[in-house]
């Protein structure tokens, strides 16, 4: 019998509070259904479509209620509660999942909905992951160049970005150029294509089309200039690092917001210097 996954056993013998199921009609070894949930017309001899997982005694159980999520699956769970040595997840079945610290890719809160896997631990105990999940997602999205989609963060990369699972289903990223530090684990968001990859996967964009972003930008731009007295210690000959470290844009969104103010006669350009005016 397989844990942490969906199979079709014989009903062997009745108890009172439950039945007993097996792989065959003949086997000794069984696991209990309980008898809230033996289906009204089942009879011994009958084959009954259960999941199996483990009860709260660690004892192996059957249940006809089906869970979120099962071995080699990926879904988002809600966090119920965040205990000591990890979190427990609502995966619809009476005993919550358990999530260990050492399987989380960043701390999580009770409300929180991640996408999470389930492994079986070195206890024979299934568990919640929130690694690997960047090898699970599909790759053969319908989304195009321009297309607006809604995705959930699961992870963070200090090379590569941000990881988002498109509709959570599809692999994508946002790009270690944007700024995306205000994002969290779990959070949905919507962004717009802007690449599809030879692999089929997805790069995405928070930012609107340049001409509205520039709006934002701007004002990001103004409000930095009052925090150094009205001088920015940088140009946009800084490297892109140093732009992107002070005012979270890309040195091309930069430039467009600086051309933008100097137009509007909001700042001048002189000596090497950006100034309010």
């Amino acid at each position: 019998m397989k844990l942490g996954e969906y199979q079709d056993l014989y009903y062997i013998r009745k108890e009172s509070f439950g039945i007993y199921l097996a792989e065959q009609p003949e086997d000794e070894k069984a696991v209990l259904l309980p008898a809230k949930q033996v289906p009204e017309e089942a009879k011994q001899g009958d084959k009954i479509h259960v999941f199996l997982y483990k009860d709260s005694k660690d004892r192996l159980i059957a249940t006809t209620h089906e869970p979120k999520l099962t071995l080699g699956r990926f879904a988002p769970l809600v966090v119920k509660e965040v205990g000591q040595i990890g979190a427990f997840l609502d995966w619809g079945l009476e005993k919550d999942l358990f999530l260990p610290y050492k399987e989380m890719t960043e701390r999580v809160s009770s409300g929180d909905e991640i996408l999470v896997t389930l492994y079986i631990d070195k206890s024979k105990r299934l568990c919640a992951s929130m690694k690997g999940l960047y090898d699970l997602l599909s790759k053969d999205s319908p989304y195009q160049k321009g297309d607006t989609v809604s995705g959930r963060v699961y992870e963070f990369s200090d090379n590569f970005g941000a990881f988002i699972a498109v509709d959570d289903k599809y692999s994508a990223r946002i790009p270690n150029s944007e700024d995306h530090s205000f994002l969290r684990v779990g959070d949905v968001i919507e962004a717009k294509v802007t690449a599809v990859k030879p692999d089929g996967k997805l790069d995405l964009t928070l930012r609107e089309k340049a001409y509205i972003q520039m709006d934002a930008d701007s004002e990001k731009i103004l409000a930095l200039l009052d925090s150094y007295a009205g001088t920015l210690p940088f140009t946009e000959k800084a490297s892109p690092e140093v732009i992107k470290r002070e005012t979270g844009l890309s040195k091309a969104a930069f430039k467009r917001a600086v051309g933008r103010l100097y137009k509007e006669r909001k700042i001048t350009l002189q000596d090497g210097k950006i100034r309010k005016n």
